[in-house]
């Protein structure tokens, strides 16, 4: 088993006022050449924007682009016809997750979905393994399929599975563990890597103690086990190496 290590307070970081961001890889002015991504993973940006404030119209090309509110809403909009699951108001709230397949190119905006309560969520991009696809857009609740103190699928190469679906060789898990809990996750290839984000808590990995929005890369193992020292929220990545 191979690891890597990213404490949360080295990661790369911007506040322009309305939105703060922290970049686990090299992202906009932020640029580490160690530290241009895991595998097929290329941004992980942990942002806060501002009630009433947000990215207005902007275009990707070939990326799979995720979207996970972690408090507040997000509000989106783009030019295939999307706004989100509620009508006009295109609201992505806590507890959803979202995906674009920006494919042959997309145009969006993401915009605070509040005029007053601020937001927190993960922008999370992979490289796809298939460029020039059509554009897509897909947006699902993530209540039915968390059961706690498991790693739960949120996202696969797989329309048919739970959660969303990506032009990747990828899943991704989510889970909220208690204090004391020890879990063990098999990779669904074992070709692939892991990435661990903790959205909060604390647990420890192959003898990695890792803290609130710490994140640590493995590899060249079929598993691994996460003891769990203070009850945590975690997002686990599988992506090609």
């Amino acid at each position: 088993m191979k690891t890597i290590y990213h404490a949360a307070d080295s990661r790369g970081d911007a506040n322009h006022g309305w939105l703060k961001s922290r970049h686990t890889f090299s992202f906009a002015n932020y640029h580490n050449p160690e530290r241009m991504g895991f595998g097929a993973l290329r941004v992980i940006n942990d942002d806060f924007v501002i009630g009433g404030q947000g990215f207005g119209k902007h275009s990707h090309r070939d990326m799979e682009i995720i979207s996970i509110p972690l408090s507040g809403k997000l509000g989106h909009g783009d030019n295939i016809g999307n706004i989100g699951n509620i009508g006009n108001n295109g609201i992505i709230e806590t507890g959803e997750i979202q995906v674009m397949s920006a494919g042959t190119g997309i145009t969006h905006s993401e915009m605070n979905g509040d005029d007053k309560e601020d937001v927190k969520f993960l922008q999370i991009w992979v490289i796809p393994n298939k460029m020039n696809v059509e554009p897509r857009y897909q947006q699902v609740r993530m209540d039915e399929i968390m059961q706690p103190n498991e790693f739960n699928q949120v996202l696969s190469p797989n329309a048919d599975d739970a959660g969303v679906w990506i032009h990747q060789n990828a899943w991704f898990s989510m889970g909220d563990f208690d204090k004391n809990v020890t879990q063990t996750y098999e990779l669904k290839d074992p070709n692939n890597g892991v990435y661990i984000f903790v959205i909060s808590g604390k647990v420890v990995v192959n003898d990695n103690t890792l803290n609130t929005r710490d994140g640590l890369g493995i590899w060249d193992t079929k598993n691994f086990t996460m003891d769990v020292i203070d009850d945590a929220k975690v997002l686990l990545m599988e992506v090609p190496m």
